[in-house]
């Protein structure tokens, strides 16, 4: 690997690429699709492991990153890893769409704010992201999300409820798209289903460390690793390079490019001690809010698919109820999340079900620069509008739950935590309501890109690592274009 000491680095580069996660690495997926002027640098903060050390240390990073920012005691914690690969690491691999609604959500329900692109525009590149993570996934999804088909890998298998409700439910019950495989192929294998996804021990789940090496060893790129970019230099609102420190020492890396690509907490500081001064930097940092309940059964079994979670329903997703309170996706789980049924003989008669409701992000959460120089993230609430949406969606569940034999449904946990924080950063046509343009270009830098979820103007109503896939591979596309 192109693993190198910063003693060793060039002095000027084509483009400087500050993190290793999703953003940082599908934006180098198309960017070294062609023949490079220059050589390309990534200087990373955290430690490359391989997946045998992450398998045998139950951990995607030697960083504890709750010691990495703080939080006012009564708030809610966030969670993120910081490594070489990133989110790639310790995603969980869900990853269907965000909903072509999601894009024009002002314009459509006149709440929250569009995004500055279609789902149209791009579509194609979450196809091409789609192939690269080889997503296992039903061609049927195009009835919601066009342009999906064909997916790389067949869906996973379903299980008897899932049979149930795709049969009464034909538009609305689908398998689960994910980046864990149903069929082995190269050094990945097919999903176990033993639901330890953060370090998956086959080796199952899409990870920069087994499916982008062509990018990895890349012969234009080198790779800084437990290197910590400190400041963006900036003149003339030219971005000039980036300097970090590794060992205590301090170096610096000219850049003709420099791409922003660090987590949602970090990346708005980082901006802020180079001197950027925009009023929405750090700010409408959100996330999702997750929901679990468990539907008692008669007489019908779960946990006979084939992953971890086997289907998404999308009864709750989308239409004029988001005019009022956020979209539901529920995720129907093939895991014991809870511990099995007491009951003799009915231990499977019990279906786990996760509730993710999209949130509105507010000004009032936001990420500033502490006292003792660490990121400080402020959450005072969560939004109405999206707990309104959990309320929703649990008055709404047992008419969506009608063809399964249920007994009763039990609430286990309402938890606004959903490892998926974004915003901060946030991309629109408004240079006074956003920090980055609709291609992800700086609005007055306009050679800093930023890519990850920091851009996201809204929460959507999916995971976001798909999205953050394919506005990256964008975000290049259009530079080259």
């Amino acid at each position: 690997m192109p693993f190198i000491h910063p003693d060793r680095i060039s002095k000027s580069y084509e483009a400087v690429v500050i993190g290793s996660g999703f953003g940082s690495f599908f934006f180098l997926q198309e960017f070294l699709k062609k023949k490079r002027p220059g050589r390309v640098l990534v200087v990373e903060w955290g430690a490359y492991k391989n997946h045998d050390w992450q398998v045998k240390n139950k951990a995607n990073s030697v960083l504890d990153t709750d010691q990495l920012y703080t939080r006012n005691s009564d708030e809610k914690p966030w969670h993120y890893s910081i490594a070489f690969g990133g989110g790639t690491n310790c995603w969980w691999a869900q990853c269907p769409r965000n909903h072509p609604n999601d894009f024009r959500l002002k314009s459509k329900y006149g709440v929250g704010t569009d995004w500055p692109m279609s789902y149209e525009e791009l579509a194609p590149f979450y196809r091409e992201a789609e192939q690269v993570m080889l997503i296992a996934a039903s061609d049927e999804l195009a009835v919601h999300y066009p342009g999906t088909a064909p997916y790389a890998q067949p869906p996973h298998r379903m299980n008897d409820i899932d049979r149930i409700m795709k049969a009464a439910q034909p538009d609305m019950h689908f398998p689960m798209p994910n980046g864990r495989l149903s069929r082995a192929f190269g050094p990945r294998n097919a999903c176990c289903g033993t639901a330890e996804c953060r370090w998956c021990p086959v080796d199952a789940k899409f990870t920069a460390l087994n499916s982008m090496q062509h990018v990895i060893e890349h012969p234009d790129l080198d790779i800084c690793v437990e290197s910590k970019v400190e400041y963006i230099d900036v003149e003339n609102n030219v971005a000039k390079g980036v300097r970090f420190f590794h060992d205590g020492k301090e170096y610096s890396a000219r850049g003709d490019l420099v791409v922003l690509g660090a987590n949602g907490i970090h990346s708005p500081i980082l901006l802020m001690q180079s001197g950027f001064n925009h009023p929405l930097i750090g700010r409408y940092i959100h996330e999702k809010i997750e929901c679990t309940v468990e539907a008692y059964l008669d007489g019908v079994k779960n946990f006979s698919g084939s992953t971890i979670t086997t289907c998404m329903n999308l009864s709750l997703l989308d239409g004029d109820h988001r005019k009022d309170h956020g979209a539901a996706l529920l995720l129907f789980e093939n895991s014991w999340m809870y511990g099995m049924r007491p009951e003799y003989g009915r231990w499977r008669e019990v279906l786990p079900i996760t509730i993710n409701v999209e949130a509105l992000p507010q000004f009032e959460s936001v990420v500033v620069r502490g006292s003792d120089g660490r990121p400080h993230v402020s959450f005072p609430k969560q939004s109405d509008y999206g707990l309104k949406g959990v309320q929703a969606a649990l008055d709404k569940l047992p008419k969506v739950l009608a063809p399964l034999p249920i007994e009763r449904i039990e609430v286990r946990q309402v938890d606004s935590i959903s490892v998926h924080l974004q915003g901060t950063l946030r991309m629109g046509n408004d240079r006074a309501e956003s920090v980055i343009d609709g291609g992800q270009v700086h609005h007055d830098v306009r050679n800093l890109v930023v890519v990850g979820s920091s851009v996201f103007p809204s929460s959507g109503s999916a995971p976001p690592s798909l999205t953050v896939a394919a506005l990256s591979l964008r975000a290049a596309h259009l530079l080259e274009s």
